[in-house]
């Protein structure tokens, strides 16, 4: 079996989480391929020395182009700032590597047309790391869609609700600044409701939209950019991104839903959910309780009617090679080990991973028409998939 080494960007939290997941997969699903943690990079030497050492990876390094140069590297892990999504992932797809990429693919929808691209001329397998998809409630949701359980599909209704944004003392760190992060709620938290929405029910049409920003501005960070919130100074900036997005969405198919996004939201820390109805039943789900969806559906008995809870387990998808019990629970790092375990099959077969660079253009699409719809406040038309 060859084996792949992967290059991780980054030694923030999101690559923490991917340096565990990668650690974990050969144990709970016995990897498809064979991978090294073999190098991570950070333009600070210090963390990237640090990083090293506690995430397990062999090297380390400063320069993310020295590294995607390198020939002994097969797969580049990107877990920088938005900013830089596109520079490094077009790199590495040119130079044939595969591209685990985190969430927003990139900050323009051109950024990400570029990515794509790249992407298809040399047959790389590409992932957007919208993990949330990968919970196995969420896949047994679409199971349940698919076989018809709630009949034809009328309604949904997404959100992600958050709190961390609400103090208005919380200094200005690189997701409250567009140059860095491109959109703000939307970007950060909402695309991974979009994703959801595409995944269940299918492709937007149009949407018209409300976006605000509530805190126009906030303390500088006294350290450093990316630094540990609660570090104030002073001197304050501006907030040029948004703070909450309100969207009614129409899908090709027909169907009309909405999705409410904010980190303004005290009291919710992780909120991320969707109600979807249809014409035989119901299906909810909500993060905060990830090991749980909750179903109804018409043909029930009348005096059993209601919503009753299916707990995630080994009937469920992906749950023979987790915990044996249902309702023994899973976790945020068994759901990254299960996005990285699709990413790492789809390397093996020579497919294509889900969500790759195409369902990554088509929701950055999509965020843009929301944020264009928060000026205009008109309906916003979507640009189809090729």
């Amino acid at each position: 079996m060859k084996k792949y080494n992967v290059a991780l960007i980054g030694t923030g939290f999101m690559g923490k989480a991917h340096s565990i997941a990668t650690a974990v997969v050969p144990i709970l699903f016995g990897a498809p391929v064979e991978i090294e943690r073999k190098v991570v990079v950070d333009i600070d030497e210090e963390l990237a020395q640090n990083a090293a050492k506690q995430y397990g990876f062999t090297e380390y390094a400063t320069d993310w182009r020295d590294v995607v140069n390198r020939p002994d590297i097969d797969i580049i892990d990107i877990c920088t700032p938005n900013d830089t999504h596109a520079e490094i992932a077009i790199a590495a797809a040119l130079a044939g590597k595969h591209v685990m990429c985190e969430k927003p693919m990139s900050m323009t929808v051109e950024e990400a047309q570029r990515m794509q691209e790249a992407a298809r001329e040399t047959g790389v397998v590409t992932m957007v790391s919208y993990n949330y998809r990968h919970t196995p409630a969420v896949q047994m949701a679409k199971r349940l869609i698919e076989e018809g359980r709630i009949g034809d599909i009328l309604n949904f209704r997404g959100y992600y609700l958050q709190d961390w944004g609400a103090d208005p003392e919380l200094p200005l760190s690189w997701r409250f600044n567009k140059a860095k992060a491109g959109s703000g709620t939307l970007g950060d938290i909402g695309t991974h409701v979009i994703d959801a929405a595409r995944l269940l029910v299918g492709e937007f049409a149009s949407v018209n939209s409300i976006v605000k920003t509530f805190i126009p501005e906030r303390p500088l960070p006294a350290g450093r950019f990316f630094g540990p919130a609660g570090q104030a100074s002073s001197e304050r900036g501006k907030v040029d991104v948004d703070d909450a997005a309100l969207t009614m969405i129409k899908f090709t198919n027909g169907v009309y839903g909405t999705i409410e996004v904010t980190r303004n939201a005290w009291g919710h820390h992780n909120q991320l959910g969707f109600e979807i109805y249809g014409t035989k039943g119901s299906i909810a789900f909500d993060y905060q309780r990830l090991n749980e969806l909750r179903v109804a559906f018409a043909d029930d008995p009348k005096d059993a009617f209601g919503f009753r809870t299916i707990y995630s387990g080994p009937h469920q998808p992906f749950g023979d090679k987790l915990w044996p019990v249902a309702g023994m629970g899973q976790g945020y790092i068994d759901i990254k080990s299960i996005e990285w375990y699709n990413f790492l099959k789809a390397i093996a077969e020579k497919g294509q991973a889900s969500p790759n660079f195409d369902d990554g253009l088509q929701i950055e699409r999509i965020a843009d028409a929301i944020l264009t719809s928060g000026v205009s406040g008109e309906w916003e038309e979507i640009e189809q998939p090729a």
